[in-house]
């Protein structure tokens, strides 16, 4: 669909919008002739650089609608959750240099109870998190370095002395093929040993980050747990994405246990439709459990952050008893204009339960931490009207909302694409059968527990698991003696959460088509 708008005087630009992934696939034209309803905002309403066309369609597509172009905001359908509480803005202002200027003051609207709710949406210049979500793919592109597959954070000993450690490594990364395992310490980055936190904004952390996350290849000096030494150089490349960290079978009591570590939600189904790698781990894991014929199962998501809702419901589905088929799952709760139009834009009210994966179990167990986000969340709220479910660690990060995927792009005379961004920003919330949700400020466990960096992963000396274990054979999470014993041991190191920026997307996304 094609509208051409002049106005005189004014040079015709001609600024699109491709909807990927959410409703239907359309191209609009934003081209304005001066008279649009810019929900109250705007004056200069023609884009001059793509910048402005990106702040415009942004704009348009979060507070007026997706479906016409932008150009009637009375009969639209703004997609931005929380689209009444912004005031009319003019994306073209000189107050906002880039899109992203003009989304962080969107931003700060949203709000309930004097506390700021969107602390989540965000501009995607790259296109690298779709094909990382979706398809479970990292790839070495022209514009992005690829990765290194390595997560990493402070720690701090018994006398508070700050150690740099190795969280996780994706087992396809570059730095999982090398061996880097949880908890080796790195002691030095390109021969610089001066790597001791100083502070979110210090000149250390800011070196480390980039050192890890921005950079196409980088030498790393590790202290092993077995106190040997190792000088790695890795390359940041393209791989497919294991989220799988570990998983094993215990016999716990005589109990089988079932557990394994999850470090991202990367879709079950990809772009075009078909059953990603993470599907088939996931098929192989739970197959794997159920033959063993676990009674419990505890699912490791200390660290993760999210990712797509659509493995969300396929985890729900094979932990789920028989009991849960059929009944909801979860409901989607929109902005008003959507809520009143769900059978035009093709959008669910809610999720019911599909065939569960026949696991009989007595409990199911999440160690959680507060970088324990949104489809993470939504998976342990999902299950708590049906089965027992405890949680063992810290309180989650409160992220009980998610996007859909957008991406903004602008086409020439010739009709030829020039991608922008994908956008993220707030479409949606979610709460479980009884209609539990809200938790913006996270989810407290029902036991806390340390992180010990350097306990290997499903090792029963972590503080989670044992208490875990303790759980299971007698009721009862509390172990102090063991507690005791720990906190003097002077050769672990205490997990201090987000002491770096980390590396993964925060949020959940629906990609529905």
């Amino acid at each position: 669909m094609k509208q051409d708008f002049l106005r005189k005087g004014i040079p015709m630009i001609v600024v699109s919008l491709l909807c990927s992934s959410i409703f239907f696939s359309c191209k609009k034209d934003a081209q304005d002739d001066g008279n649009n309803n810019n929900n109250g905002g705007g004056g200069n309403t023609t884009a001059k650089t793509d910048e402005d066309s990106l702040k415009y369609l942004m704009y348009r597509l979060m507070q007026v609608t997706y479906a016409d172009g932008g150009r009637n905001a009375d009969a639209g359908l703004p997609t931005y959750y929380w689209y009444g509480q912004v005031p009319a803005l003019d994306p073209f202002s000189s107050t906002y240099s880039t899109a992203e200027n003009l989304l962080s003051t969107m931003m700060t609207f949203p709000e309930e109870n004097g506390t700021r709710l969107d602390r989540y949406s965000f501009l995607d210049r790259t296109g690298s998190l779709a094909n990382k979500l979706q398809n479970g793919v990292i790839e070495k592109t022209s514009g992005t370095t690829g990765s290194f597959g390595l997560e990493v954070t402070y720690a701090l000993d018994q006398d508070n002395n700050t150690h740099l450690m190795v969280l996780y490594t994706d087992k396809n990364s570059p730095a999982g093929q090398q061996g880097v395992q949880r908890g080796w310490e790195i002691t030095a980055i390109n021969g610089d040993d001066n790597v001791a936190y100083d502070g979110e904004s210090g000149a250390n952390t800011t070196k480390v980050t980039n050192a890890v996350y921005s950079s196409a290849s980088t030498t790393f000096t590790f202290k092993k747990t077995d106190n040997t030494t190792a000088t790695l150089t890795l390359d940041a490349g393209s791989y497919n994405v294991n989220p799988i960290l570990f998983d094993t079978v215990y016999n716990v009591g005589g109990k089988q246990v079932g557990y394994f570590a999850f470090y991202t939600f990367s879709s079950i189904t990809n772009s075009d439709g078909g059953a990603t790698a993470t599907k088939q781990l996931l098929d192989q894991l739970f197959g794997k459990f159920k033959s063993a014929g676990i009674r419990e199962l505890i699912v490791d998501l200390r660290y993760n952050t999210g990712g797509a809702v659509s493995t969300a419901q396929y985890l729900c589905n094979a932990i789920a008893p028989s009991s849960a088929q059929g009944k909801i799952m979860y409901y989607y709760t929109y902005n008003d204009k959507l809520t009143q139009n769900l059978a035009a834009t093709g959008l669910p009210a809610s999720i019911s339960f599909g065939t569960t994966g026949g696991l009989q179990l007595d409990h199911v167990f999440f160690v959680t931490g507060n970088q324990t986000a949104s489809a993470s969340e939504l998976t342990l709220n999902n299950l708590k009207p049906y089965m027992s479910v405890k949680l063992v660690g810290n309180t989650t990060y409160g992220k009980p909302v998610g996007f859909f995927s957008y991406t903004i792009s602008t086409y020439d005379a010739a009709g030829t694409e020039k991608y922008l961004a994908d956008l993220y920003a707030i479409n949606f919330e979610t709460k479980n059968a009884q209609q539990v949700g809200g938790y913006y400020t996270g989810i407290d466990p029902d036991e806390t527990a340390n992180d010990y960096v350097n306990i290997p992963w499903g090792n029963s000396s972590d503080e989670n698991l044992s208490k875990i274990f303790s759980y299971i054979q007698t009721g009862n999470f509390r172990q102090a003696a063991t507690e005791q014993r720990m906190a003097s041991n002077p050769a672990l190191r205490l997990n201090q959460p987000l002491s770096i920026p980390s590396g993964q997307f925060n949020g959940m996304v629906d990609y529905r088509k």
